[in-house]
């Protein structure tokens, strides 16, 4: 019995810090994205950068049209930047009404579809010399200003930026919940990070790379799903810098239902979970011999709890052990006091409170947040089915691409 009791106590110990430090992380970076603002580039920068817009695609037919003529509407120099659809598996009537735009259209077919393939083929073909590569998701639309603000990044001699991807639509309580989880993430993992001269955490689209850079590591990336982390974390390992531009604004259609939810957590999951056992040795090393924090925290992001498991978790903790603290007054079973479940509870509602803009404070966020439980125990249950997810393309459908 008292084996069992040892090992009971093991295991509190070990969720109380793995919690306890996951929720202070939050708590610091998010702090650090309130008392710093974000730098801002001169927009009066020359606009003579090549830009080559790639938007990939897969079986997108019902947004792309309308992605590739809003992404021509940029105020930078049209003989400076190209607008390049990459398209896989799409109706033929699409392909003919983008033939009728001034864009590049790459046609690619793939026995096992996936981003990081369709971008490669697309610069293989591709024979101009572009200064910056610009990657887009097939739904996202560009403020007009986009570019330009990229371009002032990469002129301050940045050679990765990441642009502030914010909700194109919020027309369900999903899609409100996920917008509001965007922003967590952008505050924290964006904002935050910089405000401490850390690096920003990359997100699939609305980003930027040197184009040669971009082109030769792309070769070496596998990844079937979250080919932005492998290219992230080798990124981070060769201390490669990565900018945050919270003015450079690309809208992104958010997911509205849970079915759609769950999948695309259950693959982001998996590709953490793959990432951390892949570069986890790694960190450990760069951090000791060569100092590099930007690489091994990126490495710890991968073994982080997802927000939404992060309070949910923590809240079903913090209520267990005030119901068995209340009930058995007198034990020896359970050794950490409930406030301290109940503190680590509290900071991470802090965190998250500090993170969220101000535009969500309204009656339609006080509805969305009834669906949490709902979805904490869709990502929850995912967690039970990862194998696999990660070497499966696993494909988005997108709507309107109205904003």
């Amino acid at each position: 019995m008292e084996f069992i009791y040892l090992l009971l106590h093991i295991i509190e110990y070990v969720f109380i810090f793995y919690f306890g430090f996951a929720a202070v992380y939050v708590l610091i970076f998010a702090l650090a994205g309130k008392l710093k603002s974000s730098k801002r580039y001169s927009p009066n920068t020359v606009l003579n950068r090549d830009v080559a817009v790639l938007i990939p695609g897969y079986k997108e037919d019902n947004v792309i049209y309308d992605v590739a003529l809003d992404a021509l509407n940029q105020d930078y120099p049209k003989e400076h930047y190209d607008v390049i659809v990459i398209a896989d598996s799409f109706k033929q009537e699409t392909l003919e009404k983008l033939r009728t735009l001034p864009i590049i259209l790459i046609e690619v077919s793939f026995e096992k579809s996936t981003k990081s393939k369709a971008l490669n083929v697309a610069m293989e073909q591709l024979k101009r010399k572009y200064d910056i590569a610009l990657v887009l998701d097939a739904d996202n639309l560009m403020a007009t200003d986009f570019i330009t603000k990229i371009n002032a990044a990469f002129a301050a001699g940045f050679e990765v930026v990441q642009g502030h991807r914010v909700a194109k639509n919020t027309n369900t309580s999903f899609a409100v919940l996920d917008a509001i989880s965007e922003e967590l993430n952008n505050h924290i993992f964006r904002k935050g990070h910089r405000a401490l001269g850390l690096s920003s955490a990359l997100i699939g689209s609305g980003m930027a790379f040197d184009y040669k850079m971009f082109k030769s590591r792309m070769l070496k990336i596998e990844a079937v799903g979250g080919f932005d982390k492998e290219l992230e974390l080798t990124l981070l390992r060769d201390k490669k810098k990565i900018e945050y531009l919270n003015e450079a604004i690309v809208f992104d259609e958010k997911t509205q239902k849970v079915e759609v939810f769950e999948n695309q957590r259950k693959r982001w999951l998996s590709a953490q979970f793959v990432y951390f056992g892949r570069f986890f040795f790694s960190g450990i090393y760069q951090l000791i011999f060569k100092g590099n924090i930007d690489f091994f925290d990126k490495v710890y992001q991968m073994i982080s709890p997802p927000r939404i498991l992060l309070i949910g978790i923590t809240g079903i903790i913090a209520l267990f052990y005030f119901l068995f603290h209340l009930i058995f007054s007198t034990n020896n079973i359970m050794i950490i006091p409930f406030n301290y479940w109940l503190l680590v509870f509290e900071i991470v509602v802090f965190a998250f409170l500090l993170s969220i803009p101000s535009k969500f404070h309204n009656k339609q966020t006080l509805k969305a947040l009834f669906t949490i439980p709902k979805a904490f125990f869709s990502m929850f249950f995912s967690l039970f089915k990862l194998k696999g997810a990660n070497k499966k393309f696993i494909h988005t459908e997108h709507g309107s691409p109205a904003k």
